[in-house]
């Protein structure tokens, strides 16, 4: 049986109920996190608070705990549930108020923390062998990107239309520049040089894309964080997607036109095999 964290309490999912009146639910008033589990060790926690704090920050939610709180809440929601590996989910919002209302200010309300966990899978391998495809779309999200908030309709509706154009996801364009995926960060390879947009208000500081920068850099991997218009994504030798739960992915496609050789390139394997040996420390408790 799955179990959840509800405001100071664990409890069986299908006990757990918010109230209709509380402002995640009313307005998509809150922010998110998820973290992956290896071997039970949730992995780079000390990044993924440091980024919750900031969301919370930057839409004026006070932090409910602290960071040895959330570390023994979630480390004791991973030891509830089953699973080796595990995705842990966590949200706050700004809590519940007597009348909806867009105001906040002056409230005192409470925030409603909710946390779960599920297993989690080893990205698929055809996907990592083979390669995916993506589609350029207009990116039509707000300005504050960078935070992780839970108001993800704009994100839903990118990423079905790439899903109804058969790819796998969407590499939103924004004034001639590629900014991200749908639910990913962005890398391109031009002459064995990984590049990445540089963090912004106007993508998601992504935990896995800053790995990546901090391998790359530790290996003496050439790369560089800089803005990547339409035509450099176009001619790009590889593209990759990364997030918590696809890691690194590549792409082979791009709006029906191939990348490279239309096969994942050789700087993907080698960073995908730096990751994957990133991974196993971390099983074994040498790394976060």
């Amino acid at each position: 049986m799955t179990q959840i964290y509800l405001n100071g309490e664990f409890m069986p999912l299908e006990q757990a109920r918010v109230p209709v009146m509380d402002r995640g639910f009313l307005f998509g008033d809150g922010v998110y996190e998820v973290i992956p589990a290896y071997g039970g060790k949730l992995f780079r926690l000390p990044h993924h608070l440091h980024r919750l704090n900031n969301s919370l920050t930057a839409v004026r939610i006070p932090n409910p705990l602290s960071d040895t709180q959330w570390r023994d809440v979630l480390n004791q929601l991973v030891a509830n549930n089953t699973g080796e590996d595990q995705s842990v989910y966590l949200q706050v919002t700004r809590g519940v108020m007597e009348k909806r209302d867009h105001a906040f200010g002056g409230l005192n309300l409470q925030p409603t923390v909710f946390a779960m966990s599920s297993p989690l899978q080893a990205p698929a391998i055809i996907p990592h062998t083979k390669g995916v495809k993506a589609v350029t779309l207009d990116d039509m999200r707000w300005q504050h990107c960078n935070i992780k908030a839970i108001t993800l309709l704009p994100n839903a509706l990118l990423r079905q239309e790439a899903v109804d154009k058969g790819a796998a996801e969407a590499i939103l364009i924004r004034n001639g520049y590629a900014i991200e995926g749908a639910a990913s960060n962005l890398f391109i390879v031009k002459d064995d040089t990984i590049i990445t947009p540089p963090n912004s208000h106007l993508l998601l500081p992504g935990i896995t894309r800053d790995l990546i920068v901090e391998l790359a850099a530790e290996h003496a991997r050439p790369y560089r964080e800089a803005d990547i218009t339409l035509d450099e994504l176009q001619r790009a030798d590889e593209i990759w997607f990364t997030s918590s739960t696809k890691e690194i992915l590549p792409v082979v496609a791009l709006d029906g036109n191939k990348i490279g050789d239309g096969q994942p390139g050789p700087v993907y394997q080698d960073m995908h095999n730096l990751y994957r040996d990133y991974k196993d420390l971390v099983r074994a408790g040498k790394a976060d």
